[in-house]
Parts: C-alpha cells; sequence; structure tokens
C-alpha cells in the first residue's frame, strides 16, 4: 500500500499516544509506519515515505517552533507526499471548536503557514494535573477555570474523541489513492 511517517512534536506525550493509534490503524489497511519525534535538530529524511503525517500538541496557544520550522525547510517534500496534519489542544474538547476554521491555534497556524495540509485532524488533549511543574499546573488551571475546564487538582481527563482520530486514520489511508485518480483525470 505504502508507507507513511508520522512525525510528532508533544510537550507532555499525548501527541505520541494519537500517533501511535494513528499507526495501527493505518496498519490494518496494509500501510507500514514510521513514528519520529520532531525536536529542534530533527534531520528527518522524507523520501522513503509515501505521505507525511505532521501531529503537533498546543501549549499556551501555541504549536511549537520547531513544528513551523520543519514545514519551511521541508515543504516541497511534504506536498509531494500528500502532507496531513493534526493538531492537539484542549480548546479541541469543545465540539464546536474541532475545525480549521473554528479552532484558534489551527486557524492562526494555517494563517501564517506556508503548508495547506491534504487533510487537516484536530483533538481534544489531555489535562493531567499530577504531571505538571508548579509554574503548568497554575497556568493550566487557572485556563481550565476561565473556559470551564477540569480544575481539580486531581484530574487526568482525557478529552480525546477516539472515533475522531479513527476517522482521520480512515482518511489517511484514502489520500494517496485520491490524489493518484486527480492526476490521472487531469
Amino acid at each position: 500500500m505504502g508507507r507513511i511517517i508520522f512525525i510528532y512534536s508533544t510537550v507532555d506525550g499525548h501527541t505520541l499516544k494519537i500517533c501511535e493509534y494513528l499507526a495501527k490503524v493505518v496498519k490494518n489497511r496494509g500501510f507500514s509506519t514510521d513514528i519520529v519525534k520532531l525536536t529542534p535538530n530533527s534531520a528527518i529524511d522524507l523520501e522513503a515515505f509515501d505521505q507525511v503525517v505532521i501531529g503537533a500538541s498546543v501549549r499556551y496557544g501555541k504549536h511549537r517552533l520547531e513544528v513551523e520550522q520543519f514545514i519551511t525547510d521541508n515543504i516541497e517534500k511534504i506536498e509531494v507526499k500528500h502532507g496531513a496534519f493534526f493538531s492537539v489542544n484542549a480548546v479541541a474538547r469543545k465540539p464546536g471548536k474541532r475545525s480549521a476554521s473554528s479552532n484558534p491555534y489551527v486557524r492562526k497556524f494555517l494563517e501564517k503557514s506556508i503548508w495547506k495540509p491534504s487533510i487537516i485532524g484536530i483533538f481534544g488533549g489531555m489535562i493531567d494535573y499530577s504531571m505538571y511543574g508548579f509554574w503548568d499546573r497554575t497556568m493550566i488551571r487557572f485556563i481550565m477555570w476561565i473556559t470551564k475546564g477540569p480544575t481539580d487538582l486531581n484530574s487526568k481527563v482525557d478529552f480525546t474523541n477516539w472515533d475522531e482520530v479513527e476517522a482521520f486514520g480512515g482518511a489517511l489511508c484514502t489520500i494517496r489513492s485520491n490524489a493518484n485518480h486527480n492526476k490521472e483525470t487531469k
């Protein structure tokens, strides 16, 4: 079928968990996968892959800088490889904030980016106060209080709609065949 690379940027590890789930979805449909963490010094060779999927978490309103830099440095290869993007953020816990036009972080990301992904996914993240240091725990709790999210310091809440992740994985399996079909019909 093809080989898909999942490149992820995460703060607390939930984006990796989503990548692992997506990898299972596409493997069950005949694809092979690699999962690679994106760091500021990453040098990832995209040549061996048929498709590129970039997943990025949001902390304090922004995706990490290495995501934008990697896209800028590799834009031609990402576009040829039918690039897909997904964002993981707590705002997406609200059903009305799961589209590229309604999620403020994804909207801002796409406005700044030179890349226009073939497919975009937006998934709710996870709040786990036990894993945060004092500063993050305080700030995230304050943000959750303002936005009417969980504020109990014993909370561990996964806002990810795994059915939506499954559907995104299924859509990834059709990008390449749709792109090839579109080339053939032009």
